[in-house]
């Protein structure tokens, strides 16, 4: 058997290895030791002396042994391939690819292979003799590298071989650490809708349970190398699950923390500073104990909840009620209603007038024969309803004097980009956010970037990954999408307080065509509206679009020129068209107010909407809405807040509702002896 055999066969066995496994590992063998071993396992007759060394003593075959030598792949059962893994012929050589398999086998890996080589070795060389006639035509182990190991990113090899090894050994820790019982705990949890945001996540917990029960059928020794076979195709929000707002839960329930303790530690990572609190936590032995409580304390008739209606509430709840309305209201005074439509026709002004809320109560309501609220798409979390008792003659369970509660919107929807962008770990909950998407109608290999240019000039992208002087970052940059996983970019600004007063140009930059031919999606939320841009036409090599300018302006306020058509700037939130103008049916105080009461808990103020849908689920009441003799049980309380579900109710009384705590704003249209503009100030 001939050298030319050996590498024909070894070239063999390698393709036959990065067809099957697609992935290498470099392991932690001494490069010189394996050389060694190949070269003295050798038989005399095999490696005799060519001039002054043997014949296989040579430096391109020691430069190739040396640089691939050491790789590994691995099989579905954790067992170790080398390249030298293959039968030959001849003992002799067989010898040499025994001893150097079994010496590879025993060593460790320590990060998956990846290259900037095209290829391992050189295939031939020519030597002269001495008289430097006769040329003599040398052999050598050659090979070529699979494109997939080439590395072309934009950062070093080095930082992405640290990259790729940082991200298993978290996974690694995820499937050690994490238990069984956290796992199913937590399934549990967001198959009840009981976890704020679970649902998100369901997939992936899913599919980390069954890594983690193929993870424990293993034999220990082996279960490193299960971790580096799977870590690769996981991708990034799995293989570091652990350090995300799901793993912190996981890993709290896992160490033993208290399930109610983890759950409100793993909401105060992800829910909304709002006034409505999570669903409560709750387990079938909870529940009966709740059972006990309440019958014990005289509340069984109280637990069951509906939204309210007009006819729930009397003339001593409200502040104001729009004609129709008042007909309903209990206590009204049908003299006021003629009186109302006795009036002239009111005078109009276009100026919008600033006005404190309080002022607007004091100052125009009375006078108010209805009044028209702009609702737009930020006031998206201010959406609320009012809740009553479903029987009205129930004890009321409250510290105020009424049996009425209230509820905010918590099932709020992020959109598609968002959701992605979150998933592949970039933040949403920004003053000011930029997002792009592709890879999601088809299959796009094309590399895109998110830029912008900021007042004073500096630009965030790839390379300028962060601008000290205003906080805005770009948080996610993909550079290869994967097949079915939809790419996205994203910059956020967290704060108005670090940015700079002018114009910020957002566009999108074509950095790599790969054959793409899709364009872009994008999405521009600022101050919680948002406007969403299709860019359906393919980018070309280099190609720049720009998607709109964004202005902040010297009073905190943002204003937008758009270079694009946004396709999405009204929505419909609760069955209410944002962007428009809606007819306000009653503006009251949150109930802890009515009668005239004071000081118990956060005043809120409550326009509700004409037609306003609660599509949700709220809880019936919270905690901190409970009366003193009720603390004791607080966590019982907790539960049946999450399981008493409010009862359907036609034309239920919902709207907005804005805390005296929380700085907001409301743009409304009051008629009465005039017609009006007037921003609300909270």
């Amino acid at each position: 058997m001939q050298f030319h055999d050996l590498q024909a066969a070894l070239h063999k066995n390698f393709w036959e290895q990065v067809n099957k496994y697609k992935v290498a590992y470099q392991t932690d063998v001494d490069p010189d030791t394996l050389w060694s071993t190949y070269l003295e396992s050798f038989p005399a007759e095999k490696n005799p002396i060519f001039r002054v060394r043997r014949e296989h003593d040579c430096s391109c075959c020691r430069h190739f042994i040396k640089r691939i030598g050491g790789i590994v792949f691995i099989d579905e059962e954790q067992k170790l391939h080398t390249i030298w893994g293959f039968a030959v012929p001849d003992d002799g050589y067989q010898v040499v690819l025994d001893a150097v398999d079994a010496l590879v086998k025993s060593s460790k890996i320590t990060q998956e292979f990846i290259t900037n080589e095209y290829s391992f070795g050189t295939e031939e060389s020519r030597e002269y003799d001495q008289d430097y006639k006769l040329v003599t035509t040398w052999e050598h182990f050659y090979l070529k590298v699979p494109k997939e190991w080439r590395y072309r990113g934009r950062d070093t090899i080095d930082s992405e071989r640290s990259r790729r090894r940082s991200a298993a050994e978290v996974f690694g820790r995820a499937l050690r650490e994490i238990t069984m019982d956290s796992i199913d705990t937590v399934l549990e949890l967001i198959r009840s809708n009981t976890l704020y945001k679970g649902a998100e996540w369901e997939k992936q917990i899913t599919d980390l349970r069954k890594m983690k029960t193929d993870y424990e059928k293993i034999p220990e020794e082996q279960r490193e190398l299960y971790v580096w076979r799977i870590a690769p195709s996981v991708g990034p929000v799995m293989s570091r699950i652990r350090n995300h707002s799901i793993g912190t839960l996981l890993t709290d329930i896992s160490e033993g923390t208290d399930l109610n303790e983890a759950v409100r530690r793993y909401e105060a990572i992800v829910a909304p500073a709002n006034y409505k609190r999570p669903k409560a936590i709750f387990t079938k032995k909870m529940l009966e104990e709740a059972q006990k409580t309440v019958q014990e304390l005289g509340y069984m008739d109280s637990l069951r909840r509906r939204y309210a209606k007009l006819d729930d509430i009397t003339v001593n709840n409200i502040l104001f009620s729009n004609r129709d309305a008042s007909k309903r209201i209990q206590g009204g005074n049908v003299f006021d209603e003629m009186m109302g439509e006795a009036k002239a026709t009111p005078k109009k002004f276009d100026r919008v007038q600033e006005i404190g809320i309080e002022q607007f109560i004091s100052d125009v309501l009375p006078d108010a024969t209805s009044i028209e609220a702009y609702v737009e798409n930020k006031h998206e979390k201010n959406m609320c309803s009012l809740i009553a008792p479903v029987n009205a003659d129930a004890p009321s369970m409250f510290k105020w004097n009424n049996a009425f509660s209230w509820a905010y919107s918590g099932n709020i929807a992020d959109s598609d980009i968002a959701r992605n962008v979150k998933a592949a770990g970039g933040n949403i909950h920004g003053v000011l956010r930029f997002s792009i998407q592709w890879n999601d109608a088809e299959y796009s290999q094309n590399d895109l970037d998110a830029h912008c240019v900021e007042p004073h000039g500096e630009e965030i992208y790839f390379g300028h990954l962060h601008s000290a002087k205003t906080g805005g970052t770009l948080d996610v940059d993909i550079i290869h999408p994967r097949r079915g996983v939809p790419a996205v970019e994203n910059i956020v600004y967290v704060s108005k307080d670090r940015m700079t007063n002018g114009t910020y140009r957002f566009y999108v930059h074509q950095f790599s065509n790969r054959g793409g031919r899709d364009g872009f999606r994008a999405e521009i939320e600022m101050d919680g509206q948002i406007f969403r841009y299709n860019y359906t036409k393919e980018l070309r090599q280099g190609e720049k679009v720009p998607v709109a300018d964004i202005t902040f302006e010297k009073d905190g306020t943002f204003s937008i020129k758009e270079h694009l058509q946004s396709t999405t700037a009204v929505r419909e939130i609760w069955g209410v068209k944002t962007m428009n103008f809606t007819p306000v049916t009653v503006v009251m105080y949150s109930p802890n107010y009515w009668d005239e009461q004071n000081g118990i808990g956060n005043k809120h103020y409550m326009f509700m909407l004409k037609d306003c849908v609660n599509p949700e689920n709220p809880n019936g009441f919270y905690n901190e809405f409970l009366k003193q003799e009720l603390a004791d049980h607080k966590r019982v309380f907790e539960a049946l807040g999450g399981k008493m579900a409010v009862e359907a109710t036609d034309d239920q009384l919902s709207g907005l509702g804005f805390s005296s705590t929380l700085r907001n704003e409301l743009i409304v249209k009051v008629k009465g002896s005039t017609e009006r503009l007037m921003k609300i100030k909270f």
